[in-house]
């Protein structure tokens, strides 16, 4: 796995840079780096409002096939039936590639909300990025990574967000988002699993 930066490497600036530091030589977010393939650095918005989280999903199927099904707009929408949520612009249905955005549009927490992404990353079929364009979240970023394995592949999600609203957004995204979204990927990953 890569790790945001090698340790002996001078930390990046600041309040921020030291707290990605000491969570990086403690190992933090499900024991691996917060950065992965296709993420910009520390010039990207990090710092105290900033959560993250890694889900990892075992399939038997080989990494390219997991690959494709986890950038389908189709399977997507098919794992997301409890929240309604529909692609309505953009990349509306099939496989998004790099550069290509997808608006969807679902219901959580009771609240219509749009959110636009943008496959900012691909390298078939190790990993690929979707960051949000406009949307809900101050910032939110997904990389995706299949590693090959002897009985089929492992699929990690990183996924790293801020969310709105200053210290309320904050407080909602420690207690409340990041639980909700954990559970929204790790779903999502044991549906595009079972799809064998």
């Amino acid at each position: 796995m890569r790790n945001f930066y090698p340790l002996e490497a001078a930390p990046p600036r600041g309040v921020a840079g030291t707290i990605l530091h000491e969570a990086q030589k403690l190992r933090i977010c499900g024991g691996s780096g917060w950065w992965g393939p296709g993420w910009s650095g520390p010039g990207w918005q990090t710092g105290p409002m900033t959560t993250s989280f890694v889900c990892r999903t075992a399939s038997a199927m080989p990494p390219e096939r997991l690959f494709d099904l986890a950038r389908s707009v189709d399977a997507h929408v098919e794992s997301q039936k409890g929240s309604g949520e529909r692609a309505v612009a953009g990349v509306t249905s099939g496989l998004i590639g790099a550069g290509q955005e997808v608006t969807w549009r679902a219901r959580h927490f009771g609240i219509p909300l749009t959110m636009t992404s943008r496959v900012t990353h691909v390298d078939f079929p190790r990993s690929f990025t979707d960051e949000q364009v406009r949307g809900p979240f101050r910032s939110f970023r997904h990389v995706h990574e299949f590693e090959a394995t002897p009985g089929g592949c492992i699929m990690t999600d990183r996924v790293v967000f801020t969310a709105p609203f200053g210290f309320l957004g904050r407080a909602a995204g420690k207690l409340v988002l990041r639980a909700y979204l954990q559970r929204l990927i790790r779903d999502r990953g044991r549906f595009l699993a079972s799809l064998e």
